[in-house]
């Protein structure tokens, strides 16, 4: 076992995790503000797909490339903090500016103001959550340290989640906005200046050694140009490794299998619930994700850490998604109209699908990353983080294309009562419970070959530490 394990002082967990939170309230915030583009802007749908879509494939082409760069940067400041900072800097600038809409201009003026800065802003993002996921990967060599390092952040990070539904009240609130354009362009300043500042923390406060003599790529303009190919080699050298690719195949299914239904949600609470009355629904969509997100943080997110130091992280992780097997049926039968504090009781067991999902795999990811090292020679954070999301982003989109096919296989039209389409309503509520339990029973099969197991972990870290002291 290697005698040189990393523990890391809570502050430096807590840090680390502060950034988790901005990483996680901008693409909140995002997701329920992009509805004002259609409903207060007048985007035509072709519109709306367009800036959701193509900013995220380019943020999916660039995460590989910062990757690459953030890997081999030779700095007084490491690897990763530099990228942090600037990217924080320029999120937190993108986020406010390209949310300064006013219905006053034309559509068309409209239309490429926001598509240019979205696509600065997700720029920002590529320079700040790439390094910044590799920064939490190499923060620790330990087994369990590295869950505690991820479940400190994921649970920091959840509270974007409890935060981000009550946008949806807020911003229509006539008591405190004259318009949902109006609420747009200021809550965008609240929003952006708080999580900037968020995301700086990581970049300011956790240590980091220099590395200007360490053997790196050098990134020169030639270099970097023609490091697509190096790039290349790195995903190849990567999905050879079994466990890496059962990690990203089970996380894909989870993640965007639950993200297909989650962008019903409105529409499952509304018609399902209330018979198609909105304005009866009151604050039930908004509590939906936001107890769904309490239940993570102060059940879930405990549970799953203290079960992956008794039982090993992949059991840990196959209890917490049998537990959510559990919740999609409750929530199938709990979903009764005129009750709808009925489905609060399924919540917590629901929340374990999603919630256990990145405390356990990132901290997986990072044992993965020290099989690399033994293979290569290299420490690839940047790489492995940068595949492991892109992985993620894709799906999301994959996912929000998914959504608008199964409402057109149910028939769903949302301008008709609940009466008028009872069939429709109950073909969306079947596709809410049982999609995402689906790709979780398949992800469930993927991860049960997986064998990263503690005692591997620490033969692996001794013998790296061997090399590194030339014993071997």
């Amino acid at each position: 076992m290697s005698s040189a394990t990393i523990k890391v002082p809570f502050g430096q967990k807590v840090a680390f995790g502060v950034g988790m939170f901005a990483n996680q309230m901008f693409p909140a915030i995002l997701g329920i503000f992009m509805v004002s583009l259609v409903q207060s802007f007048g985007f035509s749908g072709w519109m709306w797909s367009l800036v959701y879509f193509f900013p995220r494939v380019f943020d999916a082409i660039t995460d590989p490339i910062m990757g690459f760069i953030s890997d081999n940067t030779k700095s007084k400041w490491g690897r990763r903090k530099p990228y942090v900072l600037i990217g924080a800097v320029l999120m937190g600038v993108a986020f406010t500016v390209m949310w300064q809409l006013h219905s006053d201009n034309s559509l068309q003026y409209n239309f490429w103001y926001f598509f240019v800065w979205s696509v600065i802003f997700y720029l920002g993002l590529t320079f700040f959550s790439v390094p910044y996921v590799a920064m939490g990967y190499e923060m620790s060599n330990d087994f369990h340290e590295r869950t505690n390092i991820m479940a400190v952040a994921q649970w920091i990070g959840q509270w974007a989640w409890v935060i981000a539904p009550w946008f949806w009240v807020i911003m229509d609130d006539p008591d405190l906005f004259s318009s949902q354009e109006v609420a747009i362009r200021d809550l965008a300043v609240w929003v952006a200046v708080p999580c900037a500042i968020a995301a700086m923390v990581p970049a300011i406060f956790i240590k980091s050694k220099s590395t200007l003599e360490e053997n790196y790529e050098p990134l020169n303009t030639a270099n970097i140009g023609g490091s697509l190919i190096k790039i290349l080699q790195s995903f190849k050298d990567a999905f050879k490794i079994a466990e890496f690719r059962k990690i990203c195949g089970a996380t894909f299914l989870i993640f965007n299998a639950f993200n297909t239904v989650a962008a019903l949600t409105y529409f499952v609470i509304v018609y399902r619930l209330f018979n198609g009355d909105a304005a009866a629904t009151g604050i039930w969509v908004a509590l939906f994700g936001c107890i769904g997100a309490l239940g993570t943080t102060f059940i879930v997110i405990p549970t799953v850490t203290w079960m992956s130091k008794k039982m090993g992280k992949k059991s840990a992780f196959m209890l917490a998604q049998g537990i959510s097997l559990i919740g999609y049926t409750m929530m199938y039968f709990l979903f009764v109209p005129g009750k709808p504090w009925l489905y609060l009781i399924a919540l917590p067991f629901f929340s374990f699908g999603i919630g256990s999902l990145f405390t356990i795999m990132m901290s997986m990811t990072a044992d993965v990353i020290d099989i690399d090292e033994l293979k290569s020679g290299k420490r690839r954070e940047g790489i492995f983080g940068a595949i492991y999301w892109w992985m993620v982003k894709v799906g999301f989109a994959i996912a929000g294309a998914l959504s608008g096919v199964i409402i057109g296989i149910v028939g769903f039209n949302p301008e008709l009562a609940t009466t008028e389409q009872q069939g429709a309503v109950d073909g969306l509520h079947a596709f809410f419970c049982f999609f995402p339990a689906a790709g979780t029973i398949i992800a469930m099969l993927i991860m049960k070959s997986y064998d990263v197991t503690e005692e591997r972990a620490n033969e692996m870290r001794a013998e790296l530490d061997k090399r590194k002291t030339g014993m071997v």
